[in-house]
C-alpha cells in the first residue's frame, strides 16, 4: 500500500458502554484536516454539552503519523484520557481519524487506572466496528471529445479506476471524471491516442 493510499472511517461511529455506573459514549469520524479535527471535537462536545468529560483526541494524516496530532483530558486527570486515546489511533491502522470518549459521571471513582482502560478501551471499541474506506488521491478533469469517440471513452473508464461526474452534450460531448491521481498520466495518454489527438483533456483539480 503506498503511503497516499491507506484507510479512513467511511462514516461518523459510535458505540456505548457503561463502567461503573459512569456512561462512556465514543464517537470516531474522518477528519482530513486540522480544521477539520476541531470542528467534529466541537460539534460533539456541543451535542453532549451537559457531560461530565468530552475527552478528544485525533491523527490527520496516514496511519502512525505524528505529525498533525492533538489530545485532551478535558478535566479527567491528566495523562487519564486524552493519551490513551491518541495511543489507540495511532496504532489502529487508521488514518485522517477523530474520536471523542463523552462520560456522564456514575458515582463511582474509577481511579487513574481504570480511567485509561476506560477511555482507551471505548476507542478500541469503537474501532473494532467502524467501517474503513481507502483514501485515494484524486484528480477531476475535463474532457472534450467528438461524439463518434463517446463510447469508446466510456468503456475505457473502469479500466483507470474512473468515474463520471458530470456529463453535457452540447457542440461536442463534455465529461468531468475523476480518477485515482496515480492513473491520470495513463488515462490521458490512452484518451489522446484513442482520439488521435483530437480530445481536450485539462486538469479540474487534483485533491
Amino acid at each position: 500500500m503506498s503511503s497516499d493510499r491507506y484507510p479512513i472511517p467511511a462514516a461518523h461511529h459510535r458505540v456505548e458502554e457503561e463502567i461503573k455506573r459512569s456512561r462512556f459514549i465514543t464517537t470516531v469520524a474522518y477528519t482530513p484536516s486540522l480544521e477539520a479535527a476541531r470542528a467534529f471535537i466541537a460539534s460533539v462536545r456541543e451535542e453532549f454539552a451537559d457531560a461530565s468529560h468530552n475527552c478528544w483526541a485525533y491523527v490527520v494524516g496516514p496511519p502512525g503519523n505524528t505529525s498533525q496530532v492533538g489530545m485532551s483530558d478535558d478535566g479527567e486527570p491528566h495523562g487519564s484520557a486524552g493519551r490513551p486515546m491518541l495511543t489507540v489511533l495511532l496504532h489502529s491502522g487508521v488514518g485522517d481519524i477523530a474520536a471523542v470518549v463523552t462520560r456522564y459521571f456514575g458515582g463511582t471513582l474509577l481511579g487513574v487506572g481504570g480511567l485509561v482502560r476506560a477511555y482507551s478501551g471505548g476507542v478500541q471499541l469503537a474501532l473494532t466496528s467502524l467501517p474503513t474506506i481507502e483514501r485515494v488521491p484524486s484528480a477531476l478533469l475535463d474532457v472534450l471529445l467528438d461524439y463518434g469517440a463517446v463510447t469508446p471513452f466510456q468503456r475505457m473508464l473502469p479500466d483507470y479506476e474512473a468515474i463520471v461526474v458530470e456529463q453535457e452534450f452540447g457542440v461536442d460531448a463534455t465529461f468531468r471524471i475523476k480518477l485515482p491521481l496515480s492513473q491520470l498520466d495513463a488515462f490521458r495518454s490512452a484518451v489522446v491516442e484513442m482520439t488521435h489527438g483530437q480530445a481536450l483533456v485539462e486538469i479540474a483539480r487534483n485533491g
